[in-house]
């Protein structure tokens, strides 16, 4: 399963946000086993790098970052993308972003804490409890 890790959920593991940290580490947890292929949206890392850097400095925010991208990996966003983005029906344009991401790269499923702010069915969108749930309730 190709799934596009949305912001919220590095975040968290980033600045450890709690209740959500032990989730989001489960889910890099899977990427990192294999379990399933994890996909950063290219857009993404500059909002993570100005987030994280904030409350974690220059220097471990690009060591976070770089230790990512050991086992994700970055989810094109070009002229396609953006184009859809435009099109589509979503509040915040962040989102939208993500969406056509998901879309253009063919990725099965994002992963996001805030599935009411897609209001599509394909790509599904889980949570990171919907996604713990489904991995470890198969055969």
């Amino acid at each position: 399963m190709k799934v596009l890790l949305d912001t919220n959920i590095i975040i968290d593991i980033a600045l450890e946000r709690q209740p959500y940290f032990t989730n989001s580490e489960t889910i890099f947890a899977f990427v990192e086993q294999g379990q399933i292929e994890g996909y950063i949206s290219a857009s993404t890392i500059s909002d993570l790098y100005y987030i994280i850097r904030k409350q974690k400095g220059r220097d471990l925010t690009i060591e976070f970052l770089q230790q990512i991208l050991t086992f994700c990996q970055i989810a094109t966003v070009n002229q396609a993308v953006i184009t859809m983005a435009f099109t589509t029906n979503f509040k915040d344009f962040e989102d939208a972003i993500q969406y056509s991401t998901a879309v253009v790269n063919q990725l099965d499923t994002i992963i996001t804490r805030n599935p009411q702010y897609f209001p599509v069915v394909t790509p599904r969108i889980l949570t990171p409890d919907q996604l713990i749930a489904e991995l470890t309730n198969s055969p």
